[in-house]
């Protein structure tokens, strides 16, 4: 048997695709898939998503998936694709059940990742939060990194669905805090701004970057860091087309959060 997944959120957009991906996987084993839609509750997973029987029944009891994994040989593993207000209580039981949990449910706020982190560290537990886990992301970040040495002036959009709950996204605020970690801040005023329609210049994030968030039926995910100096533009800008695109992300942190003793945000540390 390869290393025991619990998938927390199994029949969302995200869920489906760890679901396909977990088993193509020869090291990874399938053990228990959850979700709150009771439509769903009952059938085997492997049906659910298209690719022939898995024997796991889609299930809405956490702490049963969570024991049944806790039994298995190997440490298991809980992937969370669910919404903002469930994930940090999903993370603390999956921690208190020995598993390691890899997170893409974005809208954790700083206590909250505070908190876990420390749950995690008391529990010598690994644990991966994960903004975004397209290798694309890591290196459109890295390339802002290096563009905002040379530019004083930025601003962040980011493009979802309209089905995502929270705003900005958690690859939005991450980009900026990356930006912000450098010690420098951004866009000095020109002028005095007055804004006629609250919210037009977007949100305000760390050292005064601006983000601006889109949500429209038909987009996946999609973000542009946009510089600005006199004369140039300079926009950096990642498109997802196909969620099968984070799938190498999301079994490289369930393959790696094992090795872990604490609370990893960003893909960017395990790559």
């Amino acid at each position: 048997m390869g290393i025991p997944v619990v998938v927390n959120g199994a029949t969302g957009k995200m869920g489906r695709e760890v679901l396909r991906a977990i088993a193509s996987a020869p090291d990874l084993t399938l053990v228990g898939a959850l979700s709150r839609r009771p439509d769903y509750l009952g059938r085997d997973a492997g049906e659910v998503v298209g690719i022939g029987p898995l024997e796991v029944p889609i299930t809405d009891n956490l702490e049963a998936a969570l024991l049944m994994a806790a039994q298995e040989r190997e440490v298991g593993v809980m992937v969370d694709f669910t919404h903002p207000s469930a994930v940090y209580n999903n993370v603390r039981a999956a921690i208190a059940y020995g598993l390691r949990p890899v997170v893409g449910t974005t809208g954790l706020d700083p206590g909250q990742l505070q908190d876990l982190a420390e749950f995690a560290d008391k529990a010598s537990t690994g644990c991966l939060v994960v903004p975004n886990f397209s290798i694309g992301i890591v290196l459109l970040q890295q390339a802002a990194q290096r563009a905002a040495q040379y530019f004083d002036h930025v601003e962040i959009l980011e493009l979802h669905h309209n089905q995502k709950a929270d705003a900005p996204s958690g690859t939005a605020l991450q980009t900026a805090q990356l930006l912000a970690g450098l010690g420098k801040t951004y866009n000095p005023p020109q002028v005095e701004e007055t804004e006629t329609l609250p919210g037009a210049r977007g949100g305000l994030g760390p050292e005064n970057i601006p983000i601006h968030s889109l949500r429209l039926p038909g987009l996946i995910a999609h973000q542009a860091v946009i510089f600005g100096a006199p004369g140039q533009v300079y926009t950096l800008r990642h498109d997802t087309t196909d969620r099968v695109c984070y799938m190498p992300g999301v079994l490289l942190a369930i393959r790696r959060v094992r090795e872990l003793k604490t609370l990893i945000y960003g893909l960017e540390k395990i790559l």
